[in-house]
């Protein structure tokens, strides 16, 4: 029988946990050992820093509590988004011109990095870029889109608007007035990535650990401890990269941080016919909603549709019948097609709309919060942490290092996410009937 840690563990029964390469071994940590830089959390931010600090020299290793990809990098939709969530007009007008342009051209080369250690390692994870489509749900959005085209166009980027019928060929539905096409971005298989970027990150030198929950970290001689139910690391430096899963490791940050849940569900393989109408040209997609919609088609034909749900924790079935009937809304003709896999995971949104690099203390950070753009941005933002613990300072770096903010009352985020989403949902509903 299993026990309750056994069960916690365990991935989900998702169609990336069923489909995914082969998982690296990464043993618990046993007894105590010292290194240069301690790595709490193997989600793409914690084992791309890992990679990218090991590459440059220095002795690494991450300790996980499950195994690498196990939370959000192992559970989302797979779409590999450029930008942040605000245009780069605002982050100059908020940040200044330099500050602002460099968090520009980082936002915009996010996904470069991802598909560049996919072909530098071999990570076999079905990768593919033909684009990312934003669509538009509602006229009130329709002004902001064809801004920020014209934004990115500015500054270089090829985007370019597509029409009720250009969108409709592209994304296999009519539900969508209009769209914006960036071909910077593209899809591939979260966990397969995760697990091919921890074993690039162990060939370059890291050790990694899971079944390895960190329990305590605290100020020790030369640096940080960090303990573990079978060891301990003793750390000059320490990056904790545990995001929307992030416990009482650290108070402050969890309490900074707003972990909202997306759901996820994946038909059975389509027959040839709709495969050829639904994104037939491989592009991926989500939409102008506020309480978004993602989706794509798998290179093994299946549909897969998530969105933002009830800050639950219990799992129901009951809790997917809002991703369903999305489902059956943009594509009609799936309503008879088996749904296969169900599945959810947390990601973080922040207030600003905006990641964070935090600098926890002397020698200790953290990032984390992506607002559903985790594949481009928490790779890249490892990156960056890889480079605060080899010392680059905060003038060196293209996002403002920032100290963790704990949101006021935030004992009561559940309730109020479940009540925010709700009535989110009805003005996307309403906005949608009004086009």
């Amino acid at each position: 029988m299993s026990t309750n840690a056994e069960k916690s563990a365990a991935l989900p029964d998702s169609l990336w946990a069923a489909t995914a390469a082969p998982a690296p071994l990464c043993p618990p940590l046993s007894g105590d050992r010292s290194v240069e830089l301690g790595v709490v959390g193997g989600g793409f931010t914690g084992l791309s820093a890992a990679y990218h600090a090991a590459e440059a020299g220095a002795e690494v290793a991450l300790v996980e509590a499950a195994e690498p990809g196990w939370g959000a990098a192992g559970r989302n939709g797979g779409q590999v988004i450029p930008g942040f969530k605000l245009d780069p007009d605002d982050l100059e007008r908020r940040f200044g011109a330099e500050r602002g342009q460099r968090m520009v051209a980082f936002s915009a080369t996010a996904p470069d990095l991802v598909f560049e250690l996919i072909a530098k390692h071999g990570i076999d994870c079905g990768a593919r870029r033909e684009g990312w489509i934003h669509a538009v749900h509602g006229r009130a959005a329709l002004p902001l889109e064809e801004d920020r085209v014209r934004q990115w166009r500015a500054r270089g980027a090829a985007l370019e608007m597509l029409d009720r019928d250009q969108i409709a060929a592209l994304l296999g539905t009519r539900e969508y007035i209009a769209g914006m096409l960036d071909p910077r971005g593209g899809w591939l298989q979260p966990l397969s990535f995760a697990r091919g970027l921890a074993q690039a990150a162990q060939a370059a030198g890291a050790s990694l650990h899971g079944m390895s929950p960190a329990t305590h970290v605290a100020r020790h001689v030369g640096g940080w401890k960090i303990t573990t139910p079978s060891g301990s690391l003793v750390a000059k430096q320490v990056l904790i990269c545990t995001n929307a899963y992030t416990d009482k490791l650290w108070p402050p940050l969890s309490r900074s941080l707003i972990p909202v849940t997306s759901f996820q569900v994946a038909t059975e393989p389509l027959a040839d016919e709709l495969r050829s109408r639904i994104m037939p040209q491989g592009h991926v997609g989500s939409d102008t909603r506020r309480v978004i919609h993602y989706f794509c088609m798998t290179p093994e034909g299946r549909l897969v549709l998530g969105g933002r749900g009830h800050a639950r924790k219990r799992e129901s079935r009951e809790l997917y019948a809002h991703i369903v009937a999305a489902l059956h809304r943009l594509y009609p003709e799936t309503s008879g097609a088996k749904l296969d896999y169900f599945w959810s995971g947390r990601v973080v949104v922040t207030l600003d709309h905006l990641p964070k690099i935090c600098e926890l203390g002397p020698g200790i950070w953290s990032g984390g919060g992506y607002n559903g753009r985790g594949v481009a941005m928490a790779t890249a933002t490892g990156q960056l942490l890889a480079r605060c613990a080899g010392g680059a300072s905060a003038d060196q770096l293209p996002l403002p290092p920032t100290k963790p903010r704990p949101l006021p009352f935030h004992g009561l985020r559940a309730p109020a996410i479940s009540l925010a989403v709700g009535w989110k949902r009805l003005l996307d509903t309403w906005e949608a009937r009004s086009r």
